[in-house]
């Protein structure tokens, strides 16, 4: 009973050490994510997660009230280790925006932990002796975190399933049960070890879990390897993209005084030459600039269209972010558009698009009239807010393959990527991460960008204020990249995409057939124990 001390410490904690526990173990968990990518952390948090629910049957309601708050409990752990970077952002107008930087770091994660408590709960009205509760607490927390990436815009950052995704062999998987399916995976697999306490009266054989876990990770890692073996980085044929990272810092950004010394950067450091025998600029096809990187609106300012114009040889267009007024402006009422521009050596317009999922109070201020007049504005400082674009759409580039174009964290959705019937040749990203300074955050999101590849077959090109900008090839690979906290360009072939996977396809299908074979195993179970009570 000596090494079984501690776990009953764990089922048996009541109060603030039981929430103390959930919250250190949610905290920790924060560690399988980017750029740390301890997986292997989550064998340690989520079998604390399970005992936690165990001892929480003695609570009313069969124990679910104390499950939903030991949920909660955990998920603000997990939430605020792992989304620490978004008061960053609150930091780059200090005067402004400062006040608000505690409301954000907690508040947030306050609210996302109700996905997590939910979760938990449900898990919790299922909950069986034996290994059957591991599969209830897998599929319920992924309903979970799939509602969290859904309801009121949804917010995706960071689910479980991205814990497996570090190792590229295992990332694989995402082609065809995409993150949802890798999330109930990393769920049921981390949380297996706890049965190797259950009572042998009870689990026959309480290691038979944790053995098929970890075949399951044997077996999706031998596939993946094989997958990527069989799937080289094939280029382009006559594509050169050159990616330019600036690594401005936010306050430049939006200074309207600045808007020569922007452009005069981005220009030279276009022209940069990038190695021996390199000749900059000329030598590309494709010049791709990051988001909103004009402290002015760009199609109104003819002298830096003229420059553009200049920069640009006949055989190079030019990607870019840009503020976009609409056609009908009204002063009175004043929104804009975040878009991306394709843009040619005479200065002209050859494809617009404009970013559909906006940033809540980044972007756009949910009830906008109420909180402006208790004075709330978009960190964005754009009066009015930003409007979205009517659709997603592919975008027609000279001399590449068709787009997706994806501005700042519209690519973190899994699912909401490609329009129905439509198959684009590659994914450009264009995105301004220095809201988040060096901070983890830059690196989750160039994580899920990655994984975005995966799913979608398509090769990714990421062009980011700060960092990190780069090229991916429709497995995951990175072809190349510039490190955060860096100004540079990169000069790289565009890799050709793979027939569409099975996740491309299909979508969530997979992983919804997984968690409903899942609970009825579990539902099973548990009126099976319900008739041995009776």
């Amino acid at each position: 009973m000596k090494p079984k001390a501690p776990i009953h410490a764990i089922v048996l904690a009541w109060g603030w050490r039981r929430w103390l526990i959930a919250f250190a173990a949610g905290a920790l968990s924060a560690l399988a994510m980017a750029p740390f990518d301890a997986w292997p952390i989550l064998f340690l948090t989520f079998p604390t997660l399970v005992w936690l629910i165990d001892g929480a049957a003695v609570g009313r309601w069969g124990g679910v009230t104390v499950a939903a708050v030991t949920g909660w409990w955990f998920g603000f752990g997990y939430f605020v280790a792992g989304l620490y970077w978004i008061g960053y952002a609150f930091l780059v107008d200090a005067p402004t925006f400062g006040w608000m930087l505690p409301f954000a770091v907690i508040g947030l994660p306050a609210v996302l932990a109700v996905y997590t408590g939910l979760g938990v709960a449900l898990a919790r009205l299922l909950w069986t002796r034996g290994p059957t509760r591991i599969l209830a607490l897998g599929a319920t927390l992924t309903a979970g975190e799939w509602l969290r990436g859904h309801l009121f815009t949804g917010f995706p950052w960071n689910a479980f399933g991205y814990a497996l995704t570090s190792p590229l062999a295992l990332a694989q998987s995402a082609s065809v049960v995409g993150i949802w399916g890798l999330t109930f995976v990393a769920i049921v697999v981390a949380a297996s070890p706890a049965t190797l306490t259950d009572d042998r009266a009870e689990t026959r054989r309480p290691w038979l879990p944790l053995a098929l876990g970890l075949a399951v990770l044997a077996g999706l890692g031998g596939w993946g390897a094989l997958r990527l073996h069989r799937t080289p980085t094939r280029m382009v044929d006559k594509v050169h993209l050159r990616i330019m990272q600036p690594n401005l810092q936010q306050d430049v950004r939006f200074n309207y005084a600045a808007r020569q010394e922007v452009m005069d950067r981005y220009i030279a450091l276009s022209n940069r030459a990038s190695g021996p025998g390199s000749l900059g600029v000329h030598d590309a096809t494709h010049l791709i600039w990051p988001e909103s990187p004009f402290p002015f609106i760009l199609t109104r300012d003819p002298d830096a269209l003229a420059q553009i114009a200049k920069l640009l040889s006949p055989s190079t267009v030019l990607i870019t972010g840009a503020t976009r007024l609409p056609e009908h402006f009204n002063p009175a009422d004043p929104h804009a558009y975040n878009s991306l521009y394709v843009i040619d050596h005479d200065g002209s317009i050859l494809a617009l698009y404009d970013k559909v999922h906006l940033v809540p109070f980044g972007e756009y201020l949910p009830f906008e009239h109420l909180l402006e007049r208790l004075g709330l504005q978009e960190l964005t400082k754009q009066q009015g807010g930003f409007l979205a674009g009517d659709r997603r759409r592919l975008i027609n580039i000279p001399g590449a393959p068709p787009a997706l174009p994806f501005i700042c964290y519209e690519i973190i959705f899994p699912g909401d990527v490609a329009p129905p019937g439509e198959r684009a040749g590659w994914m450009v990203n264009v995105t301004n991460d220095g809201w988040f300074g060096i901070s983890t955050g830059p690196y989750q999101h160039f994580q899920q960008a990655r994984v975005r590849a995966i799913e979608e077959g398509l090769p990714l090109v990421r062009a980011a204020n700060t960092g990190i900008s780069g090229v991916v090839d429709p497995v995951g690979r990175i072809v190349t990249s510039l490190p955060l906290g860096r100004e540079g360009v990169l000069d790289s072939p565009l890799p050709r995409p793979i027939a569409a996977p099975i996740y491309a396809r299909v979508g969530d299908a997979p992983a919804f057939i997984i968690v409903a074979i899942a609970l009825l195993a579990v539902v099973r179970r548990r009126l099976y124990a319900n008739m041995i009570k009776i």
